[in-house]
């Protein structure tokens, strides 16, 4: 199955953010074709959530929060990102800003 080049993906999220009136931007610029890439939710009040991606078991792409259900201080969320760089170098995130802490991901959060 052909995967969506991941710079257009991450355009179709920063639209869907912004038609529901949440500003969201590229944060770290990563592999246009191929790259990872991880969803930061700021809330705005010193709290964010992360979302990285993850394979299904028929190979569909799921989120999981990776700083956990609930949402954490920014800091935690920026050494969760931080620690996948000394991993990946060549990754993207995208950080929301959503006081609601509304994520725009379609595919299935696990």
């Amino acid at each position: 199955m052909a995967r969506l080049k991941a710079e257009i993906w991450v355009k179709a999220l920063i639209r869907r953010a912004a038609v529901a009136g949440s500003p969201a931007m590229v944060v770290r610029r990563g592999h246009e074709e191929a790259g990872t890439v991880y969803v930061k939710v700021n809330r705005l009040d010193d709290t964010a959530s992360v979302y990285a991606p993850t394979w299904g078991e028929n190979g569909e792409r799921v989120w999981m929060c990776a700083t956990g259900a609930d949402p954490v201080a920014d800091q935690v969320a920026e050494a969760y990102l931080d620690k996948q760089a000394r991993f990946d170098p060549d990754f993207w995130v995208v950080e929301i800003e959503d006081r609601l802490g509304r994520h725009f991901l379609t595919e299935p959060i696990s």
